[in-house]
C-alpha cells in the first residue's frame, strides 16, 4: 500500500504470529508432557482445544476493546500476557496448570490480529488508499509461514531443553513485542468525530457462556454434559434480547442483518477452517494408523499443503479479485474432498504427497481472500469486533473439527472413517463454493470502478450497485419495510 508506514509492519506481523506459532508447536510437545505429568491424551487434548476457545471468546471481546480504547494499549497489554502465560507453563507442575497457562496465551494472543487491522484501516484513510492488499498478503504469509515453523521449532527445543522450553520461548517473543509495540505503535487518541464507542459487559459475558458451554459439550460428548446446552440456549436467547436493546452493543445484530456480505464471508470463514482441519487433525493420523507411516513420514508429507499455501497467498495476494479467488479456491477444494472418498491403505506415497499439494491451494486463497473480502465490508467503527469475529468463526471451525474427528476416528484412524470424515468435508466444501458463487457483491470488491470500502458517514445505500440501489430509493419512497429487506437480498444474491 503506496505511503504506509513501514515501521508499524515488524510489530504487527510478529504480534500476529504469536497465536499460529504457538497453535502449531505444542503438536510435538504432546507426547512428553503426557509421559512426563502422567496426564492421559484425553487431558493433554485440552492443552490445543484450550487455547482455541479462549481465542475464539477472547478475540471479539478484545476486537472490540481495540475499537473502544484503541490498537496500542491492547497489544500491549495483549503482548504481557503472552509473557505471563509462558512462564506459568515453563513452571507448571501438573496439567491444570498447563492448561491454564495454554489459556492465558490464547487471549494474550487475541489482541493482535484486531490492532493490526485497526492500524491497516487507519493507515489507508491517511494515505488515501482503499485497497492494503500488499499488507493483508504479508500478514497471511506470515502466519502460515510460522505455523509451519511451529512443530520444527518446537522438536529442536525439545532435543535442547525438554518440553518447557516450549512455553518459555513466549517470554522473549513477548518482550520483543512489547519493544516493537511501545517504540513503533502510534498512541491512542481520544476519536476526532465525537465520543469514543463504550464497551458492553453484558453482551461479552453472555457470548462467552454460550459459546464456551456449548464447545465443551461438543469436545467431551458426554451425556453428563449435556446440561450445558440447555445454559448455552439460554445464554444465546439473552445475548439476543441484550443486543437488540443495547445502544453500543458488543455484536451490532442489527447491523449484521443489514450486512448479508460479511455474515456470509464469516459463514465461508468457517466452513474453510472446518474441512482445513479436519484435513489436518484426521488426514495426518490416517498417514500412521491408516496407511502405516512413521510420524516422522507423515509430517513430511504435510510440509508441502503449508508451503503451497505459503506460495499461492504471496502470488496471489496482491491482485484484488476476491471473489475469483474464493470461487476457484472452492473448486479446488471441492476437488480436494472428493479425493479423500477414494483413500487406500495402499495408495503410492507420490499420489499423498499430491493430495497434500491441491489441498494447499485452497488454503492459500480461501484464507487470504476471505481477510480481504472482510476489510471491505466491515464498518471501520467496529473493524477490530469485526476482525474478531472473524478469528471466533475459524477457531470455532477448529473445535467442529476437532469434535469430527474424534467422533469418526475414536477408535482409530481407520481407512473407513477418514472417508466417512471426507463425505462430511465434501459437503463443507460445496456450501463455501456455493456461496462463493451466490455473493455478487464480491465481484465489486478492489476493482477499478468497484464499491470502495464503507466508510463512517457514507450510507449503505450507496454501497450499492446502480440497479440495487434504485430499488432502494423506490422501497423508501414507498415507505414500505418488506421491500427494503428484498433489496437487500437481492444485492446479496
Amino acid at each position: 500500500m503506496a505511503g504506509f508506514d513501514r515501521r508499524l509492519v515488524a510489530p504487527l506481523v510478529l504480534g500476529t504470529v504469536l497465536n499460529p506459532v504457538n497453535s502449531s508447536i505444542i503438536a510435538v510437545s504432546l507426547v512428553p508432557i503426557g509421559r512426563d505429568l502422567g496426564a492421559s491424551p484425553a487431558h493433554t487434548a485440552w492443552l490445543v482445544s484450550g487455547l482455541y476457545l479462549a481465542t475464539a471468546v477472547g478475540q471479539p471481546v478484545v476486537g472490540r476493546l481495540v475499537d473502544v480504547l484503541g490498537p496500542r494499549r491492547l497489544h500491549l497489554a495483549g503482548s504481557a500476557l503472552v509473557g505471563l502465560a509462558g512462564l506459568l507453563g515453563t513452571v507448571a507442575q501438573d496439567i491444570g496448570t498447563l492448561v491454564a497457562a495454554r489459556v492465558l496465551l490464547g487471549i494474550g494472543t487475541c489482541a493482535a490480529y484486531p490492532a493490526a487491522m485497526y492500524l491497516i484501516r487507519s493507515e489507508g484513510r491517511r494515505t488515501g488508499s482503499s485497497d492494503p492488499a500488499g499488507v493483508l498478503t504479508l500478514l497471511s504469509v506470515a502466519n502460515q509461514t510460522f505455523a509451519v515453523l511451529g512443530p520444527p521449532l518446537g522438536g529442536l527445543l525439545i532435543g535442547v531443553a525438554g518440553w518447557r522450553s516450549t512455553f518459555a520461548v513466549n517470554v522473549p517473543l513477548s518482550v520483543a513485542c512489547l519493544w516493537l509495540g511501545a517504540r513503533r505503535l502510534p498512541r491512542d487518541r481520544p476519536a476526532a468525530d465525537g465520543p469514543r464507542p463504550r464497551f458492553d459487559p453484558v453482551g461479552a459475558v453472555l457470548f462467552g457462556t454460550l459459546l464456551v458451554c456449548a464447545m465443551v459439550v461438543l469436545l467431551e460428548r458426554d451425556p453428563a454434559l449435556w446440561p450445558l446446552l440447555a445454559v448455552s440456549a439460554a445464554a444465546a436467547g439473552g445475548f439476543v434480547w441484550v443486543e437488540l436493546r443495547a445502544a453500543e452493543p458488543f455484536v451490532d445484530l442489527r447491523l449484521l442483518r443489514g450486512n448479508l456480505p460479511l455474515v456470509a464471508t464469516y459463514a465461508r470463514t468457517l466452513l474453510t477452517a472446518t474441512v482445513t482441519y479436519v484435513f489436518l487433525f484426521g488426514y495426518t493420523q490416517w498417514l500412521q494408523d491408516g496407511r502405516g507411516l512413521g510420524p516422522g513420514a507423515a509430517g513430511l508429507l504435510i510440509i508441502p499443503t503449508f508451503v503451497v499455501a505459503i506460495v499461492v497467498a504471496a502470488a496471489t495476494g496482491r491482485r484484488g479479485w476476491v471473489r475469483g479467488r474464493l470461487v476457484t479456491g472452492g473448486a479446488v477444494q471441492v476437488a480436494a474432498c472428493a479425493a479423500l472418498l477414494v483413500l487406500d491403505d495402499d495408495l503410492p506415497v507420490v499420489a499423498l504427497a499430491g493430495l497434500a499439494v491441491v489441498v494447499g491451494v485452497p488454503q492459500g486463497l480461501l484464507n487470504l481472500a476471505n481477510q480481504h473480502a472482510l476489510y471491505h465490508q466491515a464498518d471501520p467503527a467496529r473493524l477490530g469486533s469485526s476482525a474478531g469475529l472473524q478469528r471466533t468463526s475459524m477457531y470455532v471451525g477448529a473445535l467442529v473439527a476437532a469434535a469430527a474427528v474424534g467422533a469418526a476416528l475414536g477408535g482409530g484412524a481407520t481407512t473407513s472413517g477418514m472417508r466417512v470424515l471426507g463425505v462430511a468435508a465434501l459437503g463443507l466444501a460445496v456450501a463455501t463454493l456455493v456461496l462463493s458463487v451466490a455473493d455478487r457483491s464480491l465481484g465489486r470488491l478492489a476493482r477499478p470502478g468497484g464499491d470502495r470500502p464503507y466508510e463512517p458517514g457514507a450510507s449503505r445505500r450507496s454501497l450499492m450497485p446502480a440497479r440495487a440501489r434504485s430499488v432502494a430509493i423506490f422501497s423508501a419512497a414507498a415507505g414500505s419495510r418488506s421491500r427494503r429487506a428484498r433489496t437487500n437480498r437481492r444485492w446479496f444474491w
